[in-house]
């Protein structure tokens, strides 16, 4: 579920966190970037689970619509489909998704009353209408429950929920937001587990992620040294930390990872430098990295093999 991109960010902001925080010891920041995958994988659970909580009330809707002393025509013919469609109701029966649900604490963490202030804005909604009113099949209950997820994304209700459980989901919200998306078109499933394959996998989150995380922070020296002819007349103190970081997370891709072309590396940095510094960093970034790398590969220093070679 995690790019290389979202797993570059978490560990340029440990480096930064161990830059700025000396009682912070390295194998704490380890922990902590593993917490950090952990929580991606939990935020899609907790964002999928509200998702299915706003579907829900449907059900309430019809209920209390049956319940009318005096129920409109409207009332008599509404359904709880958006509910009871084959891709929730996949979800719902699925013993090993509640089960994971339950385990990450979804129904303590969820407001109930903000999913039904979601529901009841939707409901105002003329795609929500027109769906009730329209027919029923497999494909338009998969458009209504995307269109569903794009409502609640820009609920602040919804966004709260999220924030104030995982702070830091902003960062991989892309991901979740692409996971919850994928989740909605694999449904209905045979597969009790389908939900698992979102979890990081280890050559992501391992074999790249952490190992990039120590031998940025142990090379770090080894990289200024290198950085120090290029800058000529700056001070090197005087960069912008972040910028410093990445620009030594780079040169740890350039030299240590011998599959990830240098092109790819280099315009890698160069947007999360767009995202993450300052607004002249972009082009800093840029500058210096082309010429490490020029000078790096005229040094034999630069051996890549397989991908890699690709440039």
């Amino acid at each position: 579920m995690l790019s290389r991109r979202n797993v570059r960010i978490k560990v340029m902001q440990l480096l930064f966190a161990l830059n700025r925080d000396e009682e912070l010891s390295f194998a704490e920041a380890n922990k902590k970037y593993w917490d950090g995958i952990d929580n991606t994988y939990k935020v899609y659970l907790f964002c999928f689970y509200n998702l299915m909580e706003v579907t829900k009330r449907a059900e309430h809707d019809a209920q209390k619509r049956k319940s009318k002393h005096l129920p409109s025509d409207q009332d008599k013919g509404f359904t709880p489909i958006l509910f009871t469609n084959e891709i929730i109701s996949s979800a719902v029966n699925n013993k090993s998704l509640q089960g994971a649900f339950q385990k990450e604490k979804c129904v303590e963490k969820a407001n109930s009353d903000y999913h039904q202030t979601i529901y009841n804005d939707f409901l105002k909604e003329e795609s929500y209408q027109n769906f009730i009113n329209g027919e029923h099949n497999l494909e338009t209950s998969r458009e209504i429950l995307l269109e569903l997820f794009r409502f609640c994304r820009k609920s602040e209700l919804f966004n709260e929920m999220l924030e104030d459980h995982y702070p830091c989901w902003l960062d991989d919200k892309s991901v979740v937001i692409g996971a919850i998306k994928k989740t909605i078109k694999a449904l209905p499933s045979d597969k009790d587990d389908f939900f698992k394959m979102f979890k990081p996998d280890d050559e992501t989150v391992q074999e790249f992620g952490e190992k990039l995380l120590q031998i940025s922070h142990e090379k770090s020296d080894e990289f200024k040294t290198d950085l120090k002819p290029i800058l000529e007349n700056w001070d090197h103190d005087r960069l912008a930390v972040v910028d410093t970081i990445l620009i030594e997370m780079a040169l740890a891709e350039f030299l240590d990872f011998k599959t990830i072309p240098t092109k790819v590396t280099l315009n890698e940095y160069v947007e999360v430098a767009k995202n993450y510094s300052t607004a002249k960093s972009k082009e800093f970034i840029n500058g210096i990295l082309d010429k490490l790398l020029k000078k790096m590969d005229k040094e034999g220093r630069i051996n890549k093999e397989g991908r890699g070679l690709v440039t």
